[in-house]
């Protein structure tokens, strides 16, 4: 059955550049050695669980810890682990990494097989030993958000296939053709948390991808199409939620607070695919894109992959980049070379040319009020920029800015081409610091 969205929320229209829409997954050639991060998620970091100079598998675990909030690291490659150290991450943290040098043989660990489950514990279980996390960004470790507190509440299963950042196309190319997997994740995520039904949520200028879920979802009238109108941030968790539900998310709570669970259509086909075969998450889908980039393309890329190494898989550069960015331009992070490796929650790699890096330098704010109308959550970002310049943290707590989503709608629609956005993650950063140190009574 299709549904059309609310169509309630506020947003703005950018530029698609889905230029790699239509090409294929390709799988890139095996890199001579992964770097592996034990930090690839939100919550407590791994350990390295092998040693120097130890013969690893594909799938075999090289990073976990005893801790729930957390997510095992598996080898992408067989060979054997020539270093464990610390290398600076996209983050600016230092932060240890498995280091395996490949053998070019991709033997399977024999621990790799289906997992067998009877009950939910048993799902909960192998969803964590997947490794997997949430991919549409937020590396959020799935196994947690499987298991709220108050489950037997959570009637609602959202699968996210907005995809509405500009040039990103790899969830597009999982809907097309990874689609049985991802109803497979759906039903047995449905089954075993006790679900009753489950929206999967496409944008409009996906027709597509639509039509191939309206053919394959006949007859499960638990699983309904949400058609959405092309306007970003639609993917953004609290508006996909309004959209699909018409409910709230209150700043501070999480969706399963009103019933509902929310993951990326990559994630869910993943734990489709996980359920038949046992291969934990090893490779990643990307789209590699940018005027920088000789060819752009959709890949499949083992983990701990290091850009270079993806961006000559597309031919290499055709010209010097002037910005790379993980991710979307709007949300995802610009990093300051190429030698990064490739972790669990990246989507994109985008290498901008001098033109498409180029940003106008701000001015004064002319009130015109953009920013108002675009902000999907309703907030003021001039009055938010100019408490947060006149150190006023309690303004902006009254102003509500730990509401902001990050999405850049504010930034994006200004025509003194002020970085709004950026104010308001640093205000909120400052706001939990002060509240963390008046916790630790040290205010």
């Amino acid at each position: 059955m299709k549904l059309f969205g609310n169509g309630i929320t506020r947003g703005i229209h950018v530029e698609h550049h889905k230029n790699t829409k239509n090409m294929a997954t390709e799988t890139i050639d095996l890199p001579d050695r992964v770097y592996l991060s034990m930090v690839q998620h939100i919550g407590v970091r791994c350990n390295p669980i092998v040693g120097v100079g130890e013969h690893v598998d594909v799938g075999q675990p090289v990073g976990d810890t005893d801790v729930f909030f957390s997510a095992p690291v598996h080898a992408s490659v067989s060979g054997k682990v020539v270093s464990v150290e610390k290398i600076m991450s996209i983050m600016g943290t230092m932060d240890r990494h498995v280091v395996i040098e490949a053998d070019g043989n991709q033997t399977m660990w024999e621990g790799v097989k289906p997992p067998v489950v009877e009950n939910t514990q048993d799902f909960i279980q192998a969803v964590r030993s997947s490794g997997i996390v949430g991919l549409g960004g937020a590396a959020f470790p799935v196994s947690v958000k499987y298991s709220p507190q108050n489950l037997e509440m959570v009637d609602t299963l959202i699968v996210n296939g907005a995809e509405c950042e500009p040039y990103i196309t790899s969830d597009y190319r999982t809907m097309m053709e990874d689609t049985n997997y991802i109803i497979d994740g759906i039903e047995a995520t449905m089954k075993w948390l006790g679900l009753k039904e489950c929206y999967i949520a496409i944008e409009d200028n996906k027709p597509e991808a639509i039509a191939k879920f309206y053919e394959m979802l006949e007859g499960k009238y638990n699983i309904r199409i949400v058609i959405l109108k092309s306007k970003y941030p639609r993917g953004a968790e609290k508006v996909i939620i309004r959209e699909t539900t018409g409910k709230i998310l209150l700043p501070g709570k999480l969706p399963a607070d009103i019933g509902v669970l929310v993951s990326n259509v990559a994630t869910v086909g993943f734990l489709g695919k996980y359920m038949a075969t046992g291969i934990p998450l090893i490779d990643k889908r990307i789209t590699v894109d940018g005027l920088a980039v000789t060819t752009p393309k959709n890949l499949l890329v083992p983990l701990g992959t290091k850009i270079y190494k993806i961006i000559e898989a597309c031919g290499g550069y055709k010209e010097p980049p002037a910005k790379i960015i993980m991710g979307g331009p709007m949300m995802g992070r610009a990093i300051y070379n190429d030698g990064k490796p490739l972790i669990k929650n990246n989507n994109a790699i985008l290498a901008f040319d001098a033109k498409q890096a180029h940003l106008e330098e701000e001015s004064p704010c002319i009130n015109c009020g953009r920013c108002i109308r675009a902000c999907p959550t309703n907030l003021m970002p001039t009055l938010m920029n100019r408490a947060y310049y006149n150190n006023d943290w309690e303004e902006m707590k009254r102003l509500n800015v730990m509401a902001c989503i990050g999405c850049g709608c504010c930034s994006y629609v200004c025509p003194s081409k002020r970085m709004l956005n950026i104010v308001h993650s640093l205000g909120k950063s400052k706001i939990k610091e002060m509240e963390a140190a008046e916790k630790n009574g040290r205010l």
